[in-house]
């Protein structure tokens, strides 16, 4: 399918939805119904674990950014804040783009580095200065595309090929495009 398509269908599913709904209703229950408190159910407990409307959502997003997964986040720093923390432990490095949003910023250097998590930040508009800024113990490099305040880009293949070379995560925060243009390469054999 192609984006336009993807953008409308995906995750509105009518065959998915309990009352052939075309667009994904909107739920607002906060828990849902248990036949047990004891043993493990499938499908929905609490709003904020996961529901109906936020599945769609999910769905939605991976197969706009032609991911298997999506996840759906009350915030950015939310969203942030787990992929540090599923991905990181204390004393990795993170090379980051010098120009960030001021709330990741503050999130890096207030909270992050309470937990271990070293910060290198680096013009990254000169694929060279994240090269030179790699470490041992460097296990991401975290980019944001355009920056946002000041609208710098990175090129993301480029950082990307540097990434791989290392075995580094590269996470690109692409906040301020839509998912239409960029496309991080996931392997080296997609660059």
């Amino acid at each position: 399918m192609r984006f336009s398509t993807r953008a409308i269908h995906a995750g509105e599913e009518p065959e998915r939805m309990q009352y052939g709904d075309v667009v994904s209703p909107i739920h607002l229950s906060t828990t849902f119904a248990k036949k047990s408190i004891k043993e493990v159910e499938e499908g929905y407990v609490y709003s904020r674990s996961g529901n109906p409307t936020r599945e769609g959502l999910e769905r939605k997003l991976a197969a706009l950014e032609n991911a298997k997964y999506g996840l759906a986040f009350s915030s950015g720093l939310a969203a942030e804040s787990t992929v540090l923390l599923a991905l990181l432990k204390r004393g990795d490095h993170v090379i980051a783009f010098d120009d960030l949003y001021g709330g990741t910023k503050r999130l890096f250097n207030q909270v992050m580095e309470r937990f271990g998590l070293e910060f290198t930040y680096v013009d990254a508009r000169n694929p060279e200065n994240v090269r030179k800024a790699i470490r041992e113990n460097t296990r991401m490099i975290w980019l944001e595309t355009p920056t946002n305040p000041l609208l710098k880009l990175a090129d993301i293949k480029a950082i990307a090929e540097i990434a791989h070379e290392r075995d580094i995560i590269l996470v690109v925060d692409n906040t301020f495009a839509s998912p239409l243009l960029p496309e991080p390469p996931l392997t080296s054999e997609q660059i």
